[in-house]
């Protein structure tokens, strides 16, 4: 199970004070956890918050820009037991804020759906390190920007389910000062800031796949018929092992020997259990593969090549 640093993961005695509601579905070692930028209001309302106005924290004077996930990837792919660390970085401009505070927390979360009814959240190990790049006064007060970076640590056993590959995923930078108030159970929410950034561009979240080849007999004589079987699988998160992609187009390519260049023959289809097999004349040395082009869920990955020698 993963544990965070309290004040930036667990906050629930702040959320209770503010009537912040919980997102409707978490992965399961964070259901009841509300994070940081969830505690300006962007959770959906409650009968309670509804009906009584209740406490909440005052509005942090923070924007954010330039914010980058992935390096601008359009996407990242994850398997079914390694953390995956997802880069992100942005500039931080406060006004009359005091960045050097130990309990002023930035940092940067990706979600699945709205920002008022999320139905998954991928956030950091540790909060965002900020790198002060300028400071200036003006007559609104002291105006400080900064440089902030962090990583998204993504633990594919805890925080993914497969109903969350693909699209749908949204970038969140948030800044929450907690101005002297215990994170857990604050004697007084109001005195805490908070500042949002939701909707924000964010990579898809994909699959890890992984494809196998093997061309058979080995060697094999020319103008013989050669075997080709492989298989093509992908992470599932729900059981943490990798499974057969059913009914996927594959190419079965071939790269003659001496070129760096593989010519597609035919394209086969996967089965039920993710097997591909079909059958090619050889007529030279050279290496087969095959290849699959990739999904909204799942990236392109090609075989290895295996080379056969032909009499």
């Amino acid at each position: 199970m993963r544990t965070r640093a309290a004040a930036v993961a667990v906050v629930c005695g702040a959320a209770a004070l503010s009537g912040v509601a919980l997102p409707t579905a978490q992965a399961a070692d964070t259901a009841g956890v509300v994070r940081p930028w969830q505690l300006g209001g962007h959770a959906a309302a409650t009968a309670r918050t509804s009906a009584v106005a209740a406490p909440q924290p005052y509005a942090l004077p923070v924007t954010f820009s330039n914010v980058k996930v992935a390096s601008g990837k359009a996407a990242v792919t994850v398997g079914t037991s390694a953390v995956v660390h997802v880069p992100y970085s942005f500039t931080l401009t406060a006004t009359n804020v005091d960045v050097s505070a130990d309990d002023l927390y930035i940092g940067l979360d990706l979600y699945r759906g709205s920002a008022t009814a999320p139905s998954a959240d991928l956030y950091g190990d540790l909060p965002a390190t900020c790198t002060v790049t300028s400071s200036t006064s003006s007559s609104d007060g002291v105006v400080t920007v900064e440089s902030c970076k962090g990583t998204v640590d993504i633990y594919p056993k805890y925080d993914l389910a497969i109903t969350d590959a693909g699209a749908g995923w949204h970038s969140v930078a948030w800044a929450v000062a907690f101005n002297g108030q215990n994170p857990d159970n604050p004697a007084d929410v109001t005195k805490i800031g908070t500042a949002a950034r939701t909707g924000l561009a964010a990579p898809a979240v994909q699959r890890l796949s992984k494809l196998t080849v093997n061309a058979s007999p080995e060697p094999v004589k020319k103008n013989k018929t050669l075997t080709i079987t492989g298989s093509l699988t992908r992470a599932n998160w729900d059981t943490g092992k990798y499974a057969g992609y059913t009914g996927q187009k594959v190419k079965l390519q071939f790269r003659k020997k001496g070129s760096s260049t593989y010519t597609t023959l035919k394209t086969v289809t996967t089965d039920s259990h993710g097997n591909l097999k079909t059958t090619y004349k050889a007529t030279a040395d050279g290496y087969w593969r095959y290849s699959f082009a990739g999904t909204s869920t799942t990236p392109a990955v090609s075989a290895a090549g295996d080379y056969v020698d032909v009499k």
